[in-house]
């Protein structure tokens, strides 16, 4: 399928996004002073008032193993009520509190409640995870950044907000995003996905349906789960399918919440084209909203009057598109997390390797998927 200008969730009108990344200190860990290889990345879904005006939502989870806050409120009331944070996991707390404050600042205070959408992987590979070097002002930032982006402007990945100290496959993950057009005839409805790629054992790694990870071995670029736990023999399972990722989908289809939970379900089919089997340690947490149907009220009866809202909904027939948009935009995601995302020493001199592009081009050639040049 045809991906959006930008190839980028951010081809959803309205959806901006911002980081915060944070990268200190080199050498041995001294918890609480490093080296710092973290951050923060902030979705905003809208271009009005995030906070007042929600939008129709809906989630999945594949493995359960990590966290995404505000899933059950979304689950009872199919609504996604502000921003939603990405950072890694000993640091949801404190952006979870920016978040609430940055809710409460637009209105009054007397009788408002937030229950901001926060996910997280675990980057303590690389970085002074238990240091809590992410601090509630990293998400403000973070929030204004997005704020302030110009509408469409192409967004950073790979190395860059929460996914700066993430590891993909054993190499280095991080950020990344894709988006998807559904044909005019269809509905030409946008599918955009951004994930943060922390999952993965190397030798299931499948790009465009080439094995990938069979042919760069740990031998030809290190894998740093290995390094880490001084593990040398070859296909040691040093973490499994460890690790985790955050996969947030926005589409401008007028979606109902379950249509939404049902589109969340496909994103985990782009998922597992890349190789994941959903491990027993991973967590895999899909979010998606969709913003159609503008102008509902998350106060009802306080500050909105109204007793019901008019609201469209695609139908049965022109859902398997958007399926198709979702899952392949998810594949694509990850893809570039890997391809953006730069080799990258943390704590303890552990290092998470970039994809070698020049030999992925060279075996997707070999498998017949040529790479056109860029």
């Amino acid at each position: 399928m045809a991906p959006g200008p930008n190839d980028a969730i951010t081809d959803v009108a309205g959806v901006r996004v911002g980081h915060r990344t944070l990268i200190r200190g080199d050498g041995p860990l001294v918890v609480g002073k490093g080296p710092v290889r973290t951050g923060v990345t902030v979705i905003v879904p809208h271009d009005g008032d995030v906070w007042r005006e929600p939008l129709f939502a809906g989630w999945h989870r594949l493995n359960g193993n990590g966290e995404l806050t505000g899933l059950q409120w979304i689950a009872e009331a199919g609504l996604l009520g502000g921003v939603v944070g990405l950072t890694n996991t000993h640091s949801v707390g404190a952006v979870h509190e920016a978040l609430v404050r940055a809710a409460a600042s637009h209105g009054p205070t007397d009788d408002f409640w937030a229950l901001p959408v926060v996910g997280e992987t675990y980057d303590g590979l690389l970085n002074d995870i238990n240091g809590f070097h992410v601090r509630p002002a990293d998400a403000e930032a973070a929030l204004d950044d997005a704020l302030r982006a110009p509408a469409h402007e192409p967004i950073g990945e790979g190395n860059v907000g929460g996914g700066t100290g993430m590891v993909c496959h054993g190499f280095k993950g991080g950020i990344g995003t894709a988006s998807r057009a559904v044909g005019a005839e269809s509905g030409g409805w946008m599918v955009g996905v951004l994930v943060q790629a922390n999952y993965g054992r190397r030798d299931l790694l499948r790009i465009d349906g080439v094995p990938v990870g069979l042919f760069i071995t740990d031998e030809e670029v290190p894998n740093p789960w290995l390094q880490a736990l001084g593990l040398e023999r070859r296909g040691e399972p040093a973490a499994g399918d460890a690790g985790s990722i955050i996969i947030v989908v926005a589409t401008d289809a007028p979606l109902l919440p379950h249509q939404c939970d049902r589109l969340a379900q496909r994103a985990s089919l782009g998922l597992a084209r890349m190789g994941s089997i959903a491990g027993h340690s991973s967590g895999d947490l899909i979010l998606v909203f969709a913003t159609a149907n503008r102008g509902m009220s998350v106060a009802p009866g306080r500050r909105d009057p109204r007793l019901t809202h008019d609201v469209r909904a695609v139908t049965d027939r022109a859902i398997d598109p958007l399926f198709e948009a979702t899952a392949e935009a998810t594949e694509a995601a990850i893809v570039n997390a890997l391809l953006a995302a730069e080799t990258m020493t943390g704590r303890d001199g552990v290092t998470a390797h970039a994809v070698p592009h020049d030999r992925l081009v060279e075996i997707l050639a070999v498998h017949g998927r040529p790479v056109a040049a860029r």
